[in-house]
């Protein structure tokens, strides 16, 4: 058989894309999932509603269409959530997810598929085809990221974060100390933990995974030199993973180890690194399509560029300027 032959014969994976919907109830404590009917793939899982994209049509004409066939509401407002590419044996699968803030009507399954308004830390008891898992990371997260400053003095420190979450409503907190001993690091890190349980706020410390034996925060952060260094996931799944990443490769080696999200930097020019260059929107677009996870956009990012960057795919920002006053 010739080359060309022999290409001919290998069976073509379907490409098959999807748009899909997280449903936010109006308190924003819970999430809306149907049952796939038995009869279909995967039947019997659960899955964020949505259909393929008939010709023409975007993901957003699609998403209203589907929605309203499917449970009976009207989009009043929404915005992108998250891409993901997933392979299957026999399709590529491109998922092209929305968050929808506001609705009309009540949902029903008006094609008999059970539905169910889920709340957020409950999603993961709930079974979901492969392709769905990074959507679910991306529900739970919000669009927000906080990366401490190196302010040495507790007092100021905590008042600063107390202030963030009070005011501007910061639910993830990345604890940066860089300047501090680490004896004086874990002293901080209880007390950070105290203020972000009682804001109802998740707490990751940047440093080795082994400080989560001695701080019981929700996750860790790594660096990109920790992540490189990595062979395997170094912390257990009911903790939050996330890694600092800069091109490719390291977002390939997040996916890798299991890391939950990510930032991906520098996206402009900033006072710490003058010397790096920046990816600007076109490049963190094209990498973010690829990430595999939700990706926090970092470097000079302001709440004015929220908005561009979910656009772009972003989860939302990261920031260490803007968000402690």
């Amino acid at each position: 058989m010739s080359i060309r032959e022999e290409s001919l014969s290998m069976k073509v994976k379907r490409r098959v894309h999807v748009a899909a919907a997280a449903i936010v109830s109006r308190d924003a404590s819970k999430v809306l999932i149907a049952r796939r009917p038995s009869n279909v793939d995967q039947g019997g899982l659960w899955e964020f509603p949505g259909g393929k994209l008939a010709p023409y049509e975007t993901g957003f004409e699609a998403l209203k269409r589907e929605l309203h066939e499917e449970l009976g509401v009207e989009i009043q407002r929404a915005q992108p959530l998250i891409r993901v590419h997933h392979e299957y044996p026999d399709k590529h699968i491109l998922l092209d997810v929305w968050q929808v803030l506001d609705f009309a009507g009540e949902p029903f399954g008006r094609e008999g598929q059970a539905v169910r308004w889920v709340p957020m830390d409950e999603l993961f008891n709930y079974p979901f085809p492969a392709a769905n898992l990074p959507i679910l990371r991306a529900v739970m997260l919000p669009t927000e990221y906080l990366i401490s400053d190196e302010e040495s003095d507790d007092d100021v420190f905590l008042t600063k974060l107390e202030r963030a979450m009070r005011e501007d409503g910061i639910r993830l907190v990345q604890l940066r100390a860089k300047s501090l001993s680490s004896e004086a690091y874990l002293i901080r890190a209880e007390k950070v933990l105290a203020l972000c349980r009682a804001h109802g706020a998740r707490l990751l410390l940047n440093g080795e995974p082994e400080l989560l034996t001695q701080v019981d925060a929700d996750g860790v952060h790594l660096t990109s030199e920790r992540l490189m260094s990595l062979e395997r996931r170094p912390i257990e799944q009911g903790k939050w993973l996330s890694a600092s990443t800069h091109d490719r490769a390291q977002l390939e080696q997040a996916a890798r180890v299991g890391c939950d999200f990510v930032t991906l930097s520098p996206l402009r020019t900033t006072p710490s690194h003058p010397d790096v260059a920046p990816l600007g929107w076109h490049d963190f677009q094209q990498l973010t399509e690829v990430a595999g996870m939700p990706v926090f956009a970092l470097g000079g990012m302001t709440r004015h560029d929220a908005n561009h960057a979910r656009a772009v795919g972003a989860q939302g920002i990261a920031s260490i300027r803007d968000f402690w006053k």
